[in-house]
């Protein structure tokens, strides 16, 4: 059984890295449009062409299960994704949704997926009466991209951008990108204990758990040993760098073209 995950770039190792917690012995394919992220300022028409891309290539890629680990895709095209594969498919947006139990709620997300009011939406059908206030984060992601996590500069940025939804008295706080459970240390150290940190890449693991076990086949790989396969498609060793910090494994990483429908290059 192999599991397909897809992001602009290294915040998806913050989904792949919840689900190997719970699926170790499983297989995965990941895949980092490194080449355009980022993809939070992009237009809905760029994302849905990109979209349509991924899911060509990881069509020949033999998957099972598709994870969504682009909040930012995920909100615009997911339908999309949807329409292209017949194999059961989990996202971030609504996994998360179903998991708020608190009144207030703050989103921390790209300007793209905070255009959409997607984890609004989501969150509205499910508790009607939850109020979400959604702040766009720009240069969060440029910024974990090019590792630069731990400087003044991000420090100042992640104050401006939480101040507000403080003001707004949010009891919780959705990371509503991949990419920002990378700087946990720094939001954690920046917000009140009485805040809950909200990572989407729990709800997505535990959702994926309970589907596999509630299957009669056996997913688990034939080895019993965790498979892992990247590919991105710009600058394979400094993504592999960051692989290793990240999971604390140096693998090979490959580098595609997704216009050329997943020929390696």
């Amino acid at each position: 059984m192999r599991i397909g995950l897809f992001d602009s770039g290294v915040g998806g190792l913050t989904v792949l890295k919840k689900v190997v917690e719970l699926l170790p012995n499983s297989s995965f394919i990941y895949l980092a449009d490194t080449a355009r992220v980022p993809y939070g300022v992009k237009t809905s028409n760029e994302i849905i062409k990109i979209a349509e891309e991924v899911s060509s290539w990881f069509s020949l890629q033999n998957i099972d299960i598709f994870l969504v680990a682009c909040n930012t895709t995920n909100a615009i095209a997911l339908d999309v994704i949807k329409n292209k594969f017949d194999v059961p498919i989990f996202d971030l947006i609504e996994s998360a949704s179903t998991t708020i139990k608190e009144s207030r709620v703050g989103v921390l997300a790209t300007p793209s997926t905070v255009k959409t009011k997607a984890y609004t939406k989501a969150i509205l059908n499910l508790s009607p009466r939850t109020i979400v206030i959604e702040q766009s984060c720009p240069e969060f992601v440029p910024m974990i991209e090019m590792n630069n996590i731990n400087s003044n500069q991000i420090n100042d940025i992640a104050i401006g951008y939480i101040k507000p939804l403080l003001n707004q008295k949010i009891e919780s706080l959705i990371l509503g990108c991949s990419h920002y459970p990378l700087i946990t240390p720094l939001l954690t150290e920046l917000l009140p204990s009485s805040v809950k940190l909200i990572d989407p890449a729990e709800a997505l693991s535990l959702k994926l758990k309970l589907f596999m076990d509630s299957k009669t086949i056996n997913y688990a790989n034939k080895n019993s040993l965790l498979d892992l396969k990247f590919y991105v498609t710009s600058d394979p060793k400094n993504f592999s760098i960051r692989v290793k910090n990240w999971l604390n494994v140096l693998p090979e990483v490959n580098l595609v073209s997704l216009q050329k429908k997943g020929c390696v290059s």
